[in-house]
């Protein structure tokens, strides 16, 4: 192997920032704004592998082989899953700015972004909101064929 092909990775830094975000991948902290803000730890992976390669198109199966660290499977969307919830995470925690950008049939790109303004989002529950079932009296009249 010459030395031209061997990959040194290169070390986090202990603080990444970018824009009003900070990244703490030591104690595994994101703040938006000076406020931290409750990621899982794929998304923070996630979040940290997008981070270290800003400005950068990052294909799908390169982020699944960094967080999950195996071989992405034939049509696994699960870096797509997550980057959703991601995504929804920094909008929420950081209104008016736009972060992840998709380039379809690749992967992603980090480059925070000022939208011009600050859509109105309704407020968006994370978990499943319980349903609620109307129970429906069946009588003689209801199951009665004519």
């Amino acid at each position: 192997m010459t030395p031209s092909t061997v990959s040194v990775p290169r070390p986090t830094p202990a603080v990444l920032r970018c824009r009003n975000l900070e990244i703490r991948p030591g104690p595994m902290q994101a703040l938006a704004g000076g406020r931290p803000f409750e990621l899982t730890a794929r998304e923070f992976q996630l979040l940290v592998a997008l981070v270290e390669r800003r400005n950068c198109v990052v294909a799908r199966d390169e982020l699944y082989r960094t967080v999950w660290e195996r071989p992405m499977a034939y049509r696994d969307r699960s870096v797509d899953v997550f980057v959703c919830k991601l995504r929804l995470k920094l909008e929420l925690a950081s209104p008016g700015w736009v972060f992840i950008h998709t380039h379809i049939g690749i992967g992603y790109r980090f480059a925070p972004e000022r939208t011009a303004i600050a859509p109105e989002r309704p407020a968006i529950a994370l978990e499943r909101p319980a349903i609620a079932l109307e129970r429906t009296a069946i009588t003689p009249e209801r199951t009665a064929i004519n």
